[in-house]
């Protein structure tokens, strides 16, 4: 019970993962319950269950099971997050819930494969269950064949992926299971249910019974179309509405519309291509040329034979098209004819769409061989060309079929009609526009009169199924001209065409002519519809025209849409006839009835004599006018009465005026139709030159503009401008359509139409004329581009730079955006005739303008004959001449004959020069041809990307320009459709490979949609990333993302499954990379068709207008978000409002590429891009001056997430372009944080790249953004990255130190707000590296800063220590330079105010100057430490400026200062940091606690709330108490910390302790799990404090190997080498690891290393195979350990390892030397890792090993090594710490029992004598009776001797003064042994006597040289050479040990006469013999007591000795006078203190 009780109490995820089943059983049925109550399917607590629904799925009890899959089935249907689990819980579902017994188990697990389809997962579970298929247990076939045959029965056809499922049919027929292969039928059955017949092909090799059996089940199905009954989530709708129209029993037209909703499968898609070309005969080629029809026939035979079959696999079919189109244009033999016609049926049937690129060639032979007459080759002719059809498009072989349909031979006329007729019934009303059904029309028009009656039934029938197609609105424009019966004829022929798409096509036409396409609705169509039916209403007599416009549209509004359409068409003058004269009476009346109760008269009045009559007349008009309603408005009657005589020829200018401005009037508020602006328009150009009137005109046609449509209105304006004379009018005219293209935008207008009378503009004698046709014509070139120019070549060269020079005025301007266009009122009435599509023709390419040349004649067969010729210089010639046609020719049309094949041919030449002759020839035809390239990208354009993989560098390069003007003219679609791209890059050539992958990477990124085939070249994309070629393997990695972009991950992960494993691991962490880097595609530009901007702009500008959304979301949502919005002004309603002017700060061309985000959120990028650095697949951010790569590698970064318009203006040479990046990044900022921060790494490392730059405005700009930035940051919370800080701030604090005082402003502004977003302890180490710095500003700067921080945050910002860092600050008070000195004095001062006394602690020792300076300064300050700032509880707040703003805050209490704080957020507003980066005195004065709230202020709506503050009561008297120091809050826990729970420490605890297991496999898996987790920089801090134990379990591994595996016999070695190969790549992985390395303890080092060495010796690995790498691998891993691990630990195991080493008997010689190699390693390392180690344990180390080892015995050693080893890292030690490595001896307890501290002097010794001139050394006269080469024996006997003098009671004296000169001579003489033997008493009075000889000649030595000069003076002139040993004053900042003060108050005691009783606490003598020659100044008491009085009372508090504590010489005493020529000075009166002592 006491488990059960243990379990209930667990949380329900906790259950449902125990162990034990009741409990499981229990946290499901919760579960379950769970789930059932949540509401919101986004709720968070579907996250939890996450990880658990496998779990649920894959219960290993049956019972518990059920009630999991219970759950499981809930929480897929309701959990959004649910899709996450679809491949894990489908492939448990298959593999454990499959297999059950229970029927129960089974249905539930198909029930959750379906709702996984239904929430959109369909593929993944197709996936899974297509895997089940390959189970060994028939159970779990059975059931996924029974689950995908549900789900395609429910979901249909569309959702369930058809073609793999019939793969694995018979495979599944062939099964031995019964019940497997009856499941099998089952589910043929459902799929013949949803194809049919395409079925049938695939299963033709099953067994036959089986497919009998099938054919029966077959027959009885339905034949109605099945549906599917079951929706996914996103169809749910379509459900609702089935179920209506289920429920009203279903129309016919919907049925219709539904059947259609099942995708026809191709039975062409489910078969297998077969490969044919190869299995042609091998004399086809000869037989087919062969004179003999029958070898022709045999050759044709083979070849029928080889195309029935019917999917052929592409290839390179066009020498065999070729040979077949000859058979069929020139042989004799009619049956070879139509034999050769089959073949090519075969083929066009059997490569469908691949066949295309051939379809040009083979289309005009085929038509023109229609002159035969026998059935059979008709019938096979016939059948060709209908196949052939269906491989191309009509668009491309329109131009052929066109060229036939002139030919006189009725048959092929009437063949070819029959063609076209066959050909429409194949398109939709979309794939026959207007521009492609317009020519056909013209030409068949022709037939319908041929005097062939079977040629005008032909055309009939043709023109009859283009009605059904498109409907009669479209083509009826086209039969404008066609007499009544020929008419009904064709429409009888269009009632009996049956169309191959079925009732769909004709039902779209149907519905179009009844719904005018949105948006596009002309809005002339609606005012002449609305008007002229208002007239016409009471008498439709005049209006019998037009009885084709009966046919479309609704009935009444049909008749008047004629008038508008057929002047369209080209009849201008009929526009006014069409509508009839409306006559007198009808007009008064209808003007009477508008204008009501005004005076009647007032008609009357129009045409009086008197001019002021008329003008109050045309008041009153323009009165009525204004007050009509819209709907009643008669346009056509009102403009028609002011037509009336006088009309437009008024000769009054005001009446005019007035006249004008009531026609402007009527078109704006009124119905106005074309008709009524045909009536004034004339009017209107007749008085545009007037100088009165001439305004007012304008004003009007830019009315009626707006009412028709700039580009009706601009035809008719400008024809009749220039039908007339008035040169004023022209000029006028042109001026006028120059600023209307301007506000209405370039759309739809016909340029063609214009250029012609531009051209006689331009050839005016007026110049006003001419002027006004340049201006208009700069206008034009802004929208049309360079293309315009083309149209001018001919003109004279001055006129042609003219309009060059206005070109190059409009160049970089872009155009505006419209402001005019659409009509208030284009939403009503339907499309005028065909008036709404006419801007269609002018917003076409202006290249489609040119009027193109025919060369095809020019190709004759000589010239291609010569492109083939053998001879090189003959081919060359042939090109020459080609080129020269094109060149003349300029525009050419697409029919270029066999040139084609001849340029293919020489793209292979064997001449370089000749290809690339041929390459610029196709460029040429690129630019000549223009888009309708298209056709040839198949046959010609392939083969230029296979130059691609040339050799030569220059051809390559000529290729790609190739490629590019081909792609430019094309686009990309015809490249990627087809296998032909996939093939190119399926050669292993790599310059194709990396060419042409680099040019898909350029190209992709731009597409918005790619056709499917994309996926084809994944396969080969992934070869190439693991090519041999490194450039093929980089530029794969840069495509990937872009097929990723266009292809989605999944796919591209789907296609690694063919991959070897190993390939697809790599491929896969490659994809994961690209995944991270994937741009988003490019936002699609509002579509074209729907004209939003109702034909004002053309469709690449209507982002203006349109919302631009987020390119993230781009068009997902319908609705326009408004947040995202750019365009400020736009409401929800935008979509009517859109044609008005919407706010635009930029010109529109700026819009149209920078409407965009400017920062794309790239997911994980940032994580990725440190990895990246981490793993030092980057360079890491770190220089002294920016190089190119650095600049290079920051621009590829940049490149996925930076809009590449603002990356172009970043990297651009010129600082202008810099300055305005940083504008628009400054306007950004607001908008789109997200992706600030998503891209900050890179924006602060591009800002460092400006730190460099020169230009002062740029660092400006670059600054001010900066302090934004920083306030945006902490607005957001944001806190800075460690990457993000270490490669930003270092290159800011440089900055601190720059000559412009304004510049040293801002920085210090940045860095005071960066502590907002960063740790001011971080930002600590940076500024204080700043203080190092040779730029003296720089220095002052940063010490100031640093007195800041620590006023604003405490003490706790110091960094490493506040000892150390304050150490470092106070050398600065030395500094050569003032302002350097005071900084470093004030932020002394500043430590001080908050420390108190406690600073002179941490400072150390300074030199007295300094000292004296530093208590100056404190005197001055006179500011007692107060209350430590309160602003410390914090480290986030906003830090004041400078210090005495900060004293300010000080003052205010406590109390205000936190209350306030309650109150409001601690850091300001963005508004107010905006005002402090600008004045930033001004933003001191007021601290944003304490400003009055103005939007609160104003926000309050006048309502009184007075809620009274709760005060807190203080108890005031505490205020004056002294304050203890807070500590600082700690920031947000470290980013990486996850919540590690308790189970992950117990998991690598348990997993470590296998890894020492005694089995192999054991030992291996566990490391391998270990290594998983320290190969991943966020999990390997999981394994912090596991190292030493793993470390442990590691070399217990080594020595189980070593012991025990290698001696086993039965063991695999290949095993033992697999163990040792995992431990080392292990302990590679970690040692990388620093933070990890440096955990590993001394102990656990030593036995590593121990373990490490052995197996380096091990002689039995070196005789394995792979012995030599696995020692190499150790000899790397030995390295890694000495570089990486603790440098102390390390050294210190190094040590122990050699003292044991040389102890022990058994170990080898050669163990010991490698030790010994390693530590010369660490020796050689010493000089980088010295002030890391800590030289207090080595020392002691070397101590322990030195008195295991004496000199003596080290020399007994067979080697000399270890003594030389021992000498060499004592002397680096010496060498890099000098004097003060004798400060680090603090560890041994008694320094006497090995040589180490003698050695160690004698070192310093050797190295000052060094220094010494050698004249000194001569002249120095010693007291000592000895050379310094006497030999060790006479020393002995010396020292004997002056013992024996003290022994004696005469001589004591003299024996003492003999040891004391005796030992300051050589200070490092051991007198030790002389002294061991002797009594307490004796060695005391020894040490006494010395004392008492040393303070005499002290005291006589300092009088002596002391004359004239204070000995304050002196505390800075006496310099110590020697004051090696006792000095304490340890620059080194380490702090000093407790032990030596604790010996130096022993001496103090005993000089003041107190005993020091206990025995041991007596100093050894050695330390007071060692003292140096010539005492240290401060030990002379006496002198300096009185002087220093003042300045050791404040200090004695704190030190913990007498003035003994001054026996500093701070480095400044010491280093300063280092110099030689200081130190002779010095040796010669230290000579003259000793010579005046005697």
């Amino acid at each position: 019970m006491g488990d059960d009780s243990e379990w209930l109490k667990l949380p329900v995820d906790q259950k449902c993962e125990h162990k034990l089943w009741k409990a499981r059983l229990s946290g499901y049925e919760e579960a379950l319950k769970i789930f059932q109550k949540i509401k919101d399917e986004k709720s968070p607590e579907w996250s939890k269950f996450l990880g658990l629904i496998k779990k649920f799925v894959t219960d290993s009890n049956a019972v518990v099971q059920l009630k999991g899959l219970e759950a499981a089935l809930v929480y897929v249907e309701n959990a959004h997050v649910a899709g996450k689990t679809t491949g894990e819980v489908v492939s448990g579902v298959v593999s454990k819930v499959f297999n059950q017994p229970k029927a129960k188990a089974k249905e539930l697990g198909i029930e959750i494969c379906l709702m996984y389809i239904e929430i959109e997962k369909g593929e993944a579970v197709q996936e899974e269950l297509l895997k089940g298929l390959d189970n060994k247990n028939p159970k779990i076939i059975v059931a996924c064949v029974e689950t995908l045959r549900k789900a395609l029965s429910e979901f249909g056809s569309k959702i369930i992926l058809l073609k793999p499922v019939i793969k694995v049919l018979p495979k599944l027929f062939e099964s031995r299971e019964k019940a497997v292969r009856d499941e099998a039928k089952l589910i043929a059955v459902e799929i013949y249910r949803w194809i049919r017949d395409a079925l049938r092909p695939p299963l033709q090799n099953i067994n036959s019974v089986q497919l009998k059996e099938l054919e029966e089940e077959w027959v009885k199905l339905p034949t109605s179309a099945p549906r599917p009954t079951r929706f996914l989530r996103s169809q749910q709708e379509l459900e609702a509405k089935l179920e209506q129209q289920q429920s009203a029993g279903g129309d016919a037209e919907g049925g219709g519309d539904d059947g259609d909703e099942v995708p026809q499968i191709d039975a062409y898609e489910l078969l297998e291509a077969v490969e044919i070309l190869s299995k042609l005969p091998k004399d086809f080629y000869d037989k087919i040329e062969a004179k003999k029809w029958q070898e022709r026939k045999e050759a044709l035979e083979a070849v029928e034979v080889l195309v029935k079959n019917p999917k052929l696999e592409a290839g390179d079919y066009a020498d065999l098209v070729k040979a077949l189109k000859k058979v069929v244009g020139k042989d004799t033999n009619v049956m070879l004819v139509a034999l050769a016609a089959k073949c090519l049926t075969g083929l066009a049937v059997g490569l469908r769409k691949k066949f295309g690129q051939y379809a040009g060639h083979v289309v005009p032979t085929i038509l023109e061989k229609f002159k035969e007459k026998k059935p059979q080759v008709v019938q096979a002719l016939q059948e060709a060309i209908d196949a052939i059809f269906l491989t191309t498009t009509l668009q491309n072989i329109s131009e052929d079929v066109l060229a036939v349909m002139d030919n006189k031979n009725p048959t092929i006329k009437q063949q070819t009609s029959l063609f076209i007729a066959r050909s429409f019934r194949h398109c939709t009303a979309s794939t026959l526009p207007k521009s492609l059904l317009k020519p056909f029309c013209a030409a068949l028009l022709k037939h319908i009169n041929d005097s062939a009656p079977e040629v005008r039934d032909a055309a009939f029938e043709a023109l009859g199924t283009a009605l059904k197609v498109v409907g009669e609105k479209a083509v009826n424009p086209f039969l404008a001209d066609v007499d009544k019966l020929k008419l009904d004829k064709i429409k009888e022929c269009s009632e009996k065409v049956e169309l191959i798409h079925g009732k769909k096509a004709g039902l779209a036409a149907d519905k179009k002519e009844f719904k005018p396409l949105p948006g596009r609705t002309a809005a002339s169509g609606a005012a002449g519809d609305k008007d002229t039916k208002d007239i016409s209403a009471p008498k439709p007599g005049p209006l019998k025209k037009a009885p084709a416009a009966k046919a479309g549209g609704p009935p009444k509004k049909g008749k008047p849409a004629a008038p508008g359409g057929a002047g369209n068409t080209g009849t201008k003058n009929k526009k006014g006839l069409e509508t009839k004269e409306i006559v007198e009476p009808e007009l008064s009346k209808y003007v009477k009835k508008s204008f009501g109760c005004s005076s009647p008269t007032c008609i009357q009045l129009l045409d009086s004599g008197n001019w002021k009559e008329r003008l109050a007349c045309m008041e009153e008009f323009q009165k009525a006018v204004e007050l009509m309603d819209r709907t009643e408005m008669p346009c056509q009657a009102l403009v028609r009465m002011l037509a009336k005589k006088p009309g437009w020829k008024e000769t009054n200018f005001q009446v005019m005026q007035m006249k004008l401005h009531i026609v402007a009037l009527i078109a704006q508020k009124g119905n106005f139709s074309k008709t009524s602006a045909q009536i004034v328009l004339d009017g209107l150009v007749d008085k545009i030159g007037d100088v009165k009137c001439g305004n007012n005109a304008k004003e009007a046609m830019t009315a009626i503009a707006e009412a028709c449509m700039l580009p009706w209105t601009a035809e008719q304006v400008v024809s009749m401008a220039f039908s007339q004379k008035n040169p004023k009018n022209q000029s006028e005219t042109l001026n006028w359509l120059s600023n209307a293209i301007k506000e209405f935008g370039f759309s739809g207008l016909n340029v063609k139409a214009f250029i012609s009378n531009v051209k006689t503009a331009l050839a005016a004698t007026n110049p006003a004329v001419r002027t006004a046709a340049i201006t208009l014509l700069g206008v034009m070139y802004l929208y049309v581009g360079p293309s315009l120019r083309m149209f001018f070549e001919d003109e004279k060269p001055a006129l042609l730079s003219q309009i060059d020079a206005e070109f190059e005025k409009m160049q970089g301007q872009s155009p505006p955006a419209p402001t005019r266009g659409i009509s208030k009122h284009s939403t009503s009435g339907t499309d005028e005739g065909e008036d709404g599509d006419e801007p269609d023709d002018g917003s076409n390419d202006v290249v489609d303008l040119l009027p193109r040349t025919e060369i095809s004649d020019k190709i004759t067969s000589e010239l291609v004959s010569k492109i083939g010729d053998k001879n090189w210089k003959i081919r060359k010639e042939g090109l020459d001449e080609v080129a020269g046609i094109i060149n003349e020719a300029k525009f050419i049309q697409p029919n270029i004959g066999e040139l084609p094949t001849a340029l293919k041919g020489r793209l292979n030449d064997s001449n370089k020069i000749l290809v690339q002759q041929t390459l610029n020839i196709l460029q040429q035809l690129a630019v000549a041809m223009g888009p309708n390239i298209k056709q040839h990208v198949k046959n010609l354009g392939i083969p230029i990307i296979t130059v691609l993989g040339d050799s030569k560098n220059n051809v390559r390069a000529a290729a790609l320009a190739t490629v590019n003007a081909w792609a430019e003219q094309t686009g990309m679609k015809e490249w990627l459709e087809g296998e032909d791209l996939s093939e190119e890059l399926k050669k292993e050539n790599p310059f194709l490979r990396q060419e042409l992958l680099g040019w898909l990477a350029e190209k992709l990124p731009t597409l918005r949609s790619t056709p499917t085939d994309l996926i084809l070249c994944v396969p080969h994309l992934y070869s190439c990333l693991e090519d041999r070629n490194g450039d093929v393997r980089k530029k794969a990695q840069d495509a990937l993302p872009f097929f990723m972009m266009h292809l989605g991950y999944e796919k591209m992960a789907k296609a690694t499954g063919k991959l070897k494993p190993t390939s697809k691991d790599q491929v896969l962490a490659m994809l994961e990379k690209a995944k991270a880097n994937m741009p988003a595609k490019p936002a699609p530009p509002a579509k074209a068709t729907s004209k939003p901007m109702g034909g004002s702009a053309p469709a690449k500008f209507q982002l203006a207008s349109a919302p631009a959304e987020d390119s993230v979301s781009s068009s997902a949502e319908p609705k326009p978000d408004l947040k995202k919005a750019k365009a400020p002004g736009l409401s929800s309603k935008a979509k009517s409002a859109q044609g008005k002017k919407v706010p635009s700060k930029t010109s529109l061309k700026e819009d149209e590429d920078k409407s965009g985000p400017i920062f794309i959120v790239v997911p994980n990028g940032k994580e990725q891009r440190m990895k990246d650095e981490k793993g030092l697949k980057v360079l890491k951010w770190n220089f002294t001056t920016p190089r190119d790569e650095y600049i290079e590698q920051l621009k590829t970064q940049m490149s996925s997430c930076v809009a590449k318009w603002l990356q172009d203006e970043m990297f651009h040479s010129d600082f202008q372009h810099h300055n305005k990046a940083l504008a628009v990044m400054v306007d950004h900022l607001e908008s789109e944080k997200e992706g600030v921060i998503g891209c900050l790494d890179l924006i602060l490392k591009w800002l460092t790249l400006r730190f460099f730059d020169t230009n002062t405005s740029v660092l400006m700009k670059a600054l001010e953004y900066l302090k934004l930035l920083f306030t945006l940051l902490s607005e957001e919370e944001y806190h800075l990255t460690e990457s993000e800080a270490s490669s930003f701030i270092p290159y800011l604090v440089v900055k601190v130190g720059e000559p412009k005082d304004v510049i040293r402003k801002d920085v210090r502004a940045i860095l005071n707000r960066m502590c907002l977003v960063y740790p001011a302890s971080k930002m600590f180490p940076f500024i204080m590296e700043g203080t190092k710095s040779k730029n003296s500003k720089q220095r002052a700067e940063c010490l100031e800063e640093l007195g800041c921080l620590v006023e604003s945050y405490g003490m706790n910002v110091c960094q490493p220590t506040p000892g150390k860092a304050l150490k470092e600050i106070a050398v600065h008070i030395g500094d050569r330079d003032n302002a350097v000195r005071n900084a470093a004095l004030n932020t002394i001062v500043t430590v001080y105010n908050v420390h108190g006394d406690q600073v002179f602690k941490l400072i150390g020792n300074l030199s007295e100057k300094d000292m004296s300076m530093l208590e100056e300064r404190i005197k001055r300050s006179a500011k007692r430490p107060s209350a430590a700032p309160i602003k410390q509880v914090e480290e986030k707040p906003q830090r004041a400026q400078n210090i005495s703003s900060n004293a300010n805050m000080l003052r205010k209490g406590p109390a205000e200062d936190m209350s306030s704080k309650l109150k409001y957020p601690p850091f300001a507003s963005l508004s107010q940091a905006r005002s402090m980066s600008g004045h930033p005195e001004a933003a001191q004065m007021v601290r944003r606690e304490f400003q009055l709230d103005l939007d609160e202020i104003e926000n309050d709506n006048g309502t009184v709330r007075c809620e009274m503050p709760e005060l807190v009561q203080h108890k005031l008297d505490d205020i004056f108490e002294p304050v203890l120091i807070p500590e600082p809050k700690i920031r947000a826990v470290s980013p990486h910390f996850d919540d590690m729970h308790s189970n992950t420490a117990s998991t690598i605890n348990f997993i470590i302790s296998q890894v020492a297991s005694g089995d192999i496999n054991t030992s291996i898996q566990a490391l391998t799990q270990i290594d998983e987790v320290l190969r991943q920089e966020d999990k390997a801090e999981a394994m912090s404090g596991h190292i030493d134990q793993f470390l442990i379990a590691t070399f217990m591994q080594l020595r189980l190997i070593y012991n025990t595996h290698m001696a086993d016999e039965k063991l695999e070695k290949d095993e033992i080498i697999k163990l040792y190969s995992c431990i080392i790549g292990n302990m590679i992985s970690l040692f990388q690891i620093e933070s990890l390395a440096r955990e590993a303890s001394t102990g656990v080092l030593k036995d590593l290393m121990h373990g490490l060495i052995t197996l380096m010796l091990d002689s039995r690995i070196e005789d394995l195979e792979e012995g030599q790498q696995v020692i190499r691998s150790v000899n790397l891993l030995v390295v890694k350990v000495l570089e990486k691990s603790d440098q102390t630990n390390i050294l210190s195991a190094l040590l122990v390892l050699l003292q044991d080493s040389l102890l022990a008997t058994a170990s080898s010689p050669k163990f010991s030397e490698l030790v010994m190699k390693c530590l010369w390693r660490m020796v050689r390392l010493l000089p980088d890792t010295i002030n890391s180690i800590n030289l207090d344990r080595i020392l002691l180390d070397i101590h322990i090993f030195m008195k295991v080892f004496p000199k003596e015995k080290l020399k007994q050693c067979k080697s000399e090594f270890p003594i030389r080893t021992l000498k060499t890292l004592l002397h680096t030690l010496c060498k890099l710490k000098g004097p003060k490595i004798l400060d680090h001896l603090t560890m041994i307890d008694n320094k006497n029992e090995s040589e180490l501290e003698a050695h160690l002097c004698r070192m310093m010794k050797h190295s000052m004598d060094q220094t010494g001139s050698k004249s000194d050394k001569e002249t120095e006269k010693g007291a000592s009776r000895i050379d310094e080469k006497s030999s060790k024996a006479k020393v002995n006997d010396f020292l004997a001797e002056i013992f024996k003098k003290i022994g004696s009671k005469e001589n004591t004296k003299e024996g003492l003064a003999e040891l004391y000169e005796y030992k300051k001579k050589y200070s490092d003489a051991d007198i030790e042994p002389f002294l061991k033997n002797s009594s307490q008493f004796f060695q005391s009075y020894v040490e006494r006597g010395l004392r008492v000889i040393e303070m005499e000649r002290e005291g006589k030595g300092r009088i002596s040289t002391s004359t004239g000069i204070s000995p304050q003076m002196e505390v800075t002139c006496v310099p110590t050479p020697t004051s090696t040993v006792s000095s304490i004053g340890n620059t080194n900042g380490e702090e000093v040990g407790p032990s030596v003060y604790l010996e130096r108050l022993k001496i103090l005691r005993q000089r003041c006469g107190l005993d020091n009783t206990k025995q041991d606490d007596r100093p050894p003598l050695t330390s007071l013999l060692s003292k140096p020659a010539v005492p240290t100044v401060a030990s002379s008491t006496d002198m300096l007591h009185s002087k220093l009085s003042q300045l050791r009372e404040s200090r004695e508090q704190h030190q913990h000795s007498d003035l003994d504590s001054n026996q500093t010489h701070s480095s400044g005493t010491v280093t300063s006078s280092s110099s030689t020529a200081n130190i002779d000075d010095l040796k010669k009166r230290l000579e003259r203190i000793k010579s005046s002592r005697k």
